[in-house]
Order: structure tokens, then C-alpha cells, then sequence
């Protein structure tokens, strides 16, 4: 399911052509990615040139982030939150039980396995349309709490995933982001904030930022 969606997702999209920030955001990726439960899966994570600020992860691991998200960011540790969260969607089999429902398992079944029917192109959209809008509040609560245990065992600072969740809520509501409808003025917003600040103070304090590297890094994303 997820290189089908994935083929939709380069057709329509622009990679960003800078290596550096591919093998980057690559290797932030990998380093909480062997923590998750789906030893299965072999993640990818692609940078897309936009300026929309959302990152998005299909089904099976493919994950992408928009240099829009990334230009917000001012550490490695609000990168690592973004990256874990969305490899949470693909551990807990987010998009398919939210898709289940909808479209139903005989055309999920069909999509997997590359059947070219009408069945298989609704669930293709959906699929797509799942990742980039949100998921449900409980799915999103589990990411948040998946991508939060891959941060700290990466040997991330925790506190990253606050910063980000901050600063995206403070973008208001007219944009769509990776944490779907977060604003500083949203219940539910406060609510995960809350809730990931509890989890961190059971963690071990420290945890590196990785601020230096990405602030040099930064500079090179495209105007």
C-alpha cells in the first residue's frame, strides 16, 4: 500500500535536491526508527521542497517532511519530534485501522496487492488523504506517545517535542500541520502539551538538541 501511495506522492510532489539534507533528515530518521516495534518495515524519509509546514509518513514507513516544517525548526531534538511522531502513525497501524471503516478490508486487500480497480483507487485516496490531514485523537495521542519514548532512547532532548508542539499550535488554525489542527487556542492542543510534559518528567533528564549542526544546516534550505 505504501509504494503505491508513495508513487502518487513523487508524481505530484518536489524532492529537494540537496543531498546533504536528504542524508540528514535520513539519518535523524534511522536513529529513532530502530526503536520502533516494526522491526518489519524498512523506513524511508524524503524531503519535499515546499512551503507548506507538514510532514506525512504512508503506510509499510515512507515518510516525508516539507522544508516549510523544516525552516520552523531551530534544533535536531524538534526534528527527532516530528520524525518520531509520524513513524508512531506507521508503528501503531494508524492509517489502516482508520481506513478499515471507511472503504473496508476487501479494498485495502486489493490496493496491497496492486490491483487496478475501483475499490483499490478509493482506498488509495484514502490512504493519502489520511496522511495528510491527521488521524483521530487517539491515534494522534498514541504518536505523540510512540514518538516521544523513540525521541528519548535515540538520546534526544524530550523537551524538543514541547517546542514543536508549541510553536506548530501557534501557527493558528488556517494551517494544516503534522499535528493536525493544533492552535494555541484549541483544548486539545493544550491537553497534548500537557500531557507530553507529564511523560517527561518520569524520563531521565538530558538529552542532546543537536542544535549547532541543524542551525548550520538551516542555511542551506531553499528561500
Amino acid at each position: 500500500m505504501g509504494k503505491e501511495a508513495e508513487k502518487e506522492v513523487l508524481s505530484q510532489s518536489k524532492v529537494l535536491a540537496d543531498s546533504a539534507w536528504q542524508s540528514y533528515v535520513a539519518r535523524v530518521g534511522q536513529s529513532l526508527a530502530q526503536h520502533s516495534e516494526r522491526k518489519d518495515l524498512q523506513y524511508s524519509f524524503t524531503v519535499l521542497e515546499s512551503k507548506e509546514i507538514n510532514a506525512f509518513a504512508l503506510p509499510g514507513g515512507p515518510l516525508y517532511i516539507y522544508t516549510g516544517l523544516l525552516k520552523l525548526m531551530e534544533d535536531e531534538s524538534e526534528l527527532a519530534a516530528v520524525l518520531g511522531h509520524e513513524i508512531g502513525h506507521v508503528d501503531g497501524r494508524h492509517a489502516v485501522r482508520q481506513m478499515q471503516p471507511i472503504v473496508g478490508i476487501s479494498a485495502i486487500e486489493a490496493l496491497a496487492f496492486g490491483q487496478k480497480t475501483p475499490a483499490s483507487r478509493k482506498a488509495l485516496n484514502v490512504a493519502l488523504g489520511i496522511a495528510l490531514t491527521g488521524y483521530g485523537r487517539g491515534h494522534e495521542l498514541e504518536a505523540d506517545r510512540f514518538g516521544l519514548s523513540y525521541m528519548q532512547r535515540a538520546g534526544y532532548d524530550p523537551n524538543g517535542a514541547v517546542r514543536m508542539f508549541t510553536k506548530l499550535g501557534g501557527q493558528g488554525e488556517r494551517e494544516r500541520n503534522v499535528f493536525e489542527k493544533l492552535s494555541a487556542s484549541h483544548p486539545e492542543t493544550k491537553e497534548r502539551i500537557a500531557r507530553l510534559e507529564a511523560e517527561i518528567k518520569k524520563l531521565p533528564s538530558g538529552g542532546k538538541t543537536g542544535r549547532e549542526t541543524y542551525q548550520r544546516m538551516k542555511k542551506r534550505l531553499p528561500e
